[in-house]
């Protein structure tokens, strides 16, 4: 435990000299307040855990803890040249998304219970700890990549099939068109040609017209 909050504790105190716009605010802070950054985001952690206990709107606050610093890691991680930290951060979210898929169906029974939000928010910062026991990789490990392996077959046929079958109605409905096209252009000329036929004063004029150009 003492070596995850090392961890925790240096990983903050790295982001905390980072060049970013969150660094940026904080220095500002600093300056016009005396108060050390660090302190700062202690009383914003503090906050935000409250927040999350009695605040409106705690569901979007603990999403975007969920998403904006694994994304701004990601983006770090895909611009990197080690490809260990990619695989880490396609690992949580791959496990995000599974969450989600879930907390659909459960939120609408687990919203009430007053801890909800806080419990929610401590799963995703394990999810995306920087320790050897890292939520997302041990979930990963244990029970999203024995189900994909498991049903990776049946699911690419699936996905193959509907491919197949909405590649069919893409060609079904453009050749379709295609030939609507085609009947509108003939209805078309076929109405013109009367219509002139009416009209005209002798059968030359009529067979003078050239009324069956091709399509456009």
């Amino acid at each position: 435990m003492l070596t995850f909050f090392n961890k925790i504790k240096e990983r903050v105190e790295a982001f905390l000299n980072e060049k970013n716009f969150v660094t940026d605010c904080l220095n500002k802070i600093e300056e016009k307040t005396g108060f050390k950054k660090r302190y700062l985001a202690i009383g914003a952690v503090g906050v935000t855990g409250a927040y999350l206990l009695f605040g409106y709107g705690a569901s979007l606050l603990c999403n975007l803890i969920g998403f904006v610093y694994p994304a701004y890691y990601s983006i770090k991680a895909v611009e990197s040249p080690d490809k260990e930290d990619d695989t880490k951060w396609l690992t949580y979210w791959v496990v995000y998304s599974f969450f989600s898929v879930g907390e659909f169906f459960s939120d609408i029974f687990l919203y009430w219970f007053p801890l909800y939000y806080v419990c929610k928010c401590l799963f995703l910062l394990w999810c995306m700890a920087p320790v050897s026991w890292n939520g997302s990789q041990i979930l990963y490990r244990h029970m999203v990549r024995p189900f994909f392996l498991k049903y990776e077959t049946a699911v690419d046929g699936i996905v193959n099939n509907l491919g197949g079958k909405a590649m069919t109605v893409a060609e079904n409905a453009t050749r379709e068109g295609m030939q609507n096209k085609n009947n509108k252009h003939y209805l078309l000329i076929f109405a013109h040609l009367f219509h002139d036929c009416l009209h005209c004063s002798s059968s030359y004029s009529c067979e003078k017209q050239n009324y069956w150009s091709s399509p456009v």
